[in-house]
């Protein structure tokens, strides 16, 4: 690709409120250097073991994307974060300041959870390992691992962390994902749906291109609008989490053999792996709306 080049518009925007919950499409948002703000603000943890509630794992968590997060109004970069109301499939919703707020979801999970505005420092959870032919948990003791996420995994790796101790974020605080994926993923396998909301990615980039794009823009910078800039770090590993129910979409397990088939990228450090969309830091803040120009640096 050319430097400094046209390659789309944004044509969706997403905030996870909670970690592991379905949440909120944006018509703008504010972006400061920890990210879109408000984006993964609360998380769950498991007071058993302490543990970060993660839909990595299904099997222990199967409800988790029958819940919904959303702010009670905008949170601005100016102020404190408002209460998020977080809304059950049976029906209940509860707010992040409800003082029985842990009850309610311990009660809807059948687990003691608490409802936490910081990760452990120890960022630790149980994740789900599918073998390429068979992405579904098998029971089997050894196909679930503890992984550590955020700044824990930064630290694991005696490295220098992209996220602040106590952030929820997996790795990076942005993810980007392009028309073009989605289109050439659907293209490969017609019989499933390539849909957006299955990747969880914040920006979502409207581009004509064909092809797994963002899988080359590594170290390369991404101007969003006039303000908001960010930097490609690493393509996105993708896990069992695609292949999952929420709402209108089905569970197929071939979301994630399809990506694997087709788009496995050696990571440094990590491995071989199955990658859609593209992992992100910010160099600039500002707002990002639908309809911003994208602009390939």
């Amino acid at each position: 690709m050319a430097t400094d080049q046209v390659i789309g518009a944004i044509v969706g925007l997403w905030r996870f409120p909670v970690k592991s919950m379905l949440g909120e499409k944006l018509d703008e948002v504010e972006v400061t250097e920890r990210g879109l703000i408000g984006d993964r603000a609360f998380g769950l943890i498991d007071a058993e073991s302490g543990k970060v509630v993660s839909a990595k794992n299904p099997k222990l968590w199967p409800d988790l994307f029958s819940c919904r997060a959303a702010f009670l109004e905008p949170p601005r970069a100016t102020t404190g974060l408002p209460p998020v109301r977080i809304t059950l499939s049976n029906g209940t919703s509860v707010t992040s300041d409800a003082p029985n707020v842990d009850a309610i979801l311990s009660g809807f999970f059948r687990r003691d959870v608490r409802l936490a505005q910081a990760a452990p420092e120890d960022f630790t959870i149980d994740q789900y390992h599918p073998a390429a032919q068979d992405v579904e948990p098998t029971g089997d003791d050894q196909s679930v691992t503890e992984t550590k996420l955020g700044a824990a995994a930064f630290a694991q790796a005696g490295l220098p962390s992209a996220v602040p101790i106590g952030s929820f974020f997996d790795v990076f605080p942005v993810s980007v994902l392009t028309t073009s994926t989605l289109d050439r993923l659907n293209a490969i396998r017609p019989e499933s749906r390539f849909d957006e909301r299955r990747f969880r990615m914040n920006v979502t980039v409207g581009t004509h291109e064909p092809g797994l794009l963002e899988n080359e823009w590594v170290d390369r910078a991404l101007q969003v609008g006039d303000s908001v800039r960010l930097r490609g770090v690493m393509p996105d590993p993708r896990c069992v989490m695609i292949t999952l129910a929420q709402h209108d979409l089905p569970k197929d397990v071939e979301i994630l053999r399809t990506v694997n088939r087709h788009s496995s990228i050696e990571i440094p450090g990590i491995g071989l792996r199955p990658c859609a969309g593209l992992y992100a830091v910010v160099e600039s803040v500002g707002t990002l709306r639908k309809g911003h120009c994208a602009v390939l640096a």
